[in-house]
């Protein structure tokens, strides 16, 4: 059932900023704080006991070893109760179960309707906050006409590549394009549903409060508008995005998101309900020095695309870990609650080709998805792959 999605009048404060300063290898911080106090989801302050210790500012990262080979166009990810993964092919519509002991890949079923095209076709996925007794599992999609957002139930006792129900499309509508189509999917730390959208392109659209496009959105797992959201009939979050493609809360429930920007500047924002993000009026962090035009939020680091192009982003240890696409590199952001408590540090740089996804695996890991099938990446025996990593 199509949801509602009504223009929204948010209310944005007002800016105050510093000068940043470069961190070298292509990174450059705006300033942490000039978003005010870090809010948790539905924009709720943190309370004491989100406070935790700050990571050294070095860490490390080990590759453990190779979970699974030979995936197609791997996009979103969804980790299920007791580790085991479900993988979303971009290109062919297909979700994957990879058994996170062992790495056996067991088709689920594939996903009706994605038309996939150019950055276009089966991108996020999420599974339900209440998976054990639901049994859903949501895809972010592109269609011949949108993109959109349906839950599906899983039920792994049927046949393998029988596992699926139907789509129950909960939002839809969504602006396409042949790129800067979002695509990611999470349930945060509230249980309501985040889903990221591009501009298609068309700048103007994530400026345009009356359009989904260029937002980031928070809607109840029935696609309806959050309660706490800046407008309550309206499922916009956030807006003046050019395409995000990574989401992740914090030890302290803020949330923050992974930018790709066009020329000049990558960003990583943390993300509070209402604030514009300035895109297509501003790119990156202040040019110049010069304060962030008033009514837009600064990222707190920005990266040159050639060094980042992000996608996936997560959280673990205490900093924030980011894909790179055109970079080819896993970040390393080390937080010290709203700000970096030291440069990003960055590791793997062109070992594996292109990063898309990367999912916490507990115990101090990772799981990092590559993206050398995705028309851009050149790839190699195996690929595309999963990746477990040792992080510290």
């Amino acid at each position: 059932m199509q949801r509602r999605f009504r223009g929204a009048v948010l209310a944005v404060a007002s800016v105050v900023v510093v000068a940043g300063c470069s961190s070298g290898g292509g990174v450059a911080a705006g300033d942490a704080g000039a978003g005010g106090p870090g809010r948790g989801a539905g924009g709720r302050s943190p309370g004491p006991a989100a406070s935790v210790a700050v990571p050294p500012a070095k860490g490390t990262v080990r590759v453990t070893g190779t979970l699974a080979t030979g995936l197609r166009t791997p996009w979103g990810v969804a980790v299920l109760p007791g580790g085991d993964l479900l993988v979303g092919e971009r290109d062919t519509g297909r979700i994957v179960r990879v058994a996170a002991h062992g790495g056996k890949v067991t088709q689920a079923g594939s996903v009706p309707g994605v038309a996939a095209g150019g950055e276009g076709g089966l991108l996020g996925l999420a599974v339900s906050s209440s998976f054990a007794a639901d049994h859903q599992v949501y895809a972010y999609f592109t269609t011949a006409s949108d993109n959109r957002i349906a839950r599906l139930i899983y039920d792994e006792r049927r046949d393998p590549g029988n596992q699926l129900g139907a789509p129950d499309t909960i939002f839809k509508g969504i602006p396409k394009g042949r790129f800067h189509n979002g695509g990611r999917l999470a349930f945060g730390p509230d249980r309501m549903l985040y889903a990221t959208t591009g501009e298609t392109g068309d700048k103007a659209l994530a400026q345009d409060k009356a359009s989904p496009a260029g937002k980031i959105l928070r809607m109840t797992p029935d696609g309806e508008p959050a309660h706490g959201n800046p407008e309550p009939d309206s499922v916009v979050y956030d807006y003046g995005h050019r395409n995000v493609e990574g989401l992740a809360w914090d030890s302290g429930k803020r949330l923050w998101a992974s930018e790709l920007g066009q020329d000049t500047w990558d960003e990583l924002n943390l993300v509070e309900p209402g604030r514009n993000y300035g895109w297509p009026q501003v790119e990156g962090k202040r040019r110049g020095g010069a304060p962030v035009p008033p009514g837009y939020a600064d990222p707190v680091l920005v990266w040159k695309p050639a060094d980042a192009s992000p996608s996936g982003l997560a959280y673990a240890g205490g900093s924030l870990w980011m894909a790179s696409l055109r970079g080819e590199r896993l970040w390393r952001i080390p937080l010290d609650g709203t700000r970096p408590a030291a440069a990003p540090q960055a590791f793997l740089q062109g070992r594996y080709g292109r990063l898309r996804t990367v999912v916490p695996a507990g115990d101090g890991a990772l799981w990092l998805v590559t993206s050398n099938t995705d028309g851009r990446g050149t790839p190699h025996e195996g690929d595309d792959r999963i990746l477990r990593l040792e992080i510290s």
